[in-house]
């Protein structure tokens, strides 16, 4: 003999979410976040050899030559992101103690960014101002006696900041952490009529484990080696920190915010945008990439929903925009869901 079952009455309850969620229109309508084109900044790798090279620790991710990083400067702006930040593998042979390289004229970065802004009419170009790609050491800053220097390192900073205004870059964005650089960055621009170029300060940057990758594509790791940046880079325990670094960049003229990186601390990113209501950016690191395509190359995850999802994430945190290397897939898929 079996025993029977039947299913517990029913509660009725009087809210039911559910209704809110059983179709994709109703889904789309209750939506409370939403990504778009205008979210994503593109961060690009340059070398100055004529072909590309992958990256092996950031899957789908190349260095581009310049000729390459217009054509995809060019499908950015068709595209609709806003966009670009340029990043430069520097020839090994180029590199020295003081970054020389960082100051010259018409050094890779600087000539990405002409070229760049002679192929297009409406796209950003964002120039990262520190000197990890241009010194022998990997440090951000000048060195000396096993010290990062900083108001030194200050000086030149402003000099590297110039060049790059004076190529057409339209963003400066110190990512060095050195104490001050902004506001000194901020008078040397406007003193030379540059008053229309935007600062988008690495205002809230960790020494995290996270950045792996990203040295492997601009050439830094082996420079620095097992040397590590916590002298300036943020201890990753902090959080209140990060507001009072925040408030002295934007005291000193910056436009924008960024915090570096950006899923495992999403929670900074939305104290910073409640605290000070700026624009507010965060930076998908190399790891945080590296992360989530390499699992998707191993079929361990679906790509395109991966990306999707996390860069919501940043959205319910707050943040403004996104600097992702996904910025490009994602793009592709708005337009293609745009063309049905």
């Amino acid at each position: 003999m079996t025993e029977s079952f039947s299913f517990p009455q029913p509660a009725f309850p009087v809210s039911r979410p559910r209704r809110l969620r059983r179709t994709d229109w109703a889904r789309r309508m209750v939506a409370e976040h939403r990504l778009s084109c205008d979210d994503l900044i593109w961060p690009i790798f340059i070398h100055s050899r004529k072909d590309n090279a992958p990256i092996p620790s950031m899957p789908g991710v190349e260095r581009l030559s310049i000729e390459a990083a217009v054509s995809a400067a060019k499908e950015a702006e068709d595209l609709g992101i806003p966009a670009i930040a340029l990043f430069p593998a520097t020839d090994p042979e180029l590199k020295t103690a003081e970054g020389k390289e960082a100051l010259n004229a018409d050094n890779l970065v600087c000539q990405a960014v002409r070229a760049v802004k002679q192929a297009t009419t409406n796209l950003g170009v964002l120039c990262d101002v520190a000197l990890d790609p241009y010194t022998d050491h990997g440090h951000d800053g000048l060195l000396w006696d096993g010290e990062i220097l900083n108001d030194e390192t200050v000086a030149v900073l402003v000099q590297q900041a110039l060049v790059q205004a004076r190529a057409g870059c339209d963003i400066i964005a110190p990512s060095d952490m050195m104490d001050g650089r902004i506001g000194a960055i901020r008078a040397a621009l406007d003193k030379e009529g540059f008053q229309h170029v935007q600062i988008m300060a690495y205002a809230a940057k960790y020494a995290s484990a996270f950045y792996g990758p990203f040295r492997d594509a601009v050439g830094s790791a082996v420079n620095l080696g097992r040397g590590d940046k916590r002298t300036y880079q943020m201890n990753p325990a902090n959080g209140d920190e990060a507001l009072r670094e925040v408030a002295l960049d934007i005291g000193e003229g910056a436009d924008m915010v960024m915090v570096k990186p950006g899923m495992p601390y999403l929670d900074i990113c939305w104290r910073v945008k409640q605290t000070f209501g700026l624009p507010t950016f965060a930076y998908q690191v190399s790891g945080e990439y590296a992360m989530l395509a390499g699992a998707a190359e191993r079929g361990w995850l679906d790509r395109a929903k991966v990306a999707w999802e996390s860069l919501l994430a940043f959205k319910r945190a707050g943040c403004d925009g996104v600097l992702t290397y996904f910025a490009r897939d994602i793009a592709r898929m708005m337009a293609e869901a745009d063309s049905r």
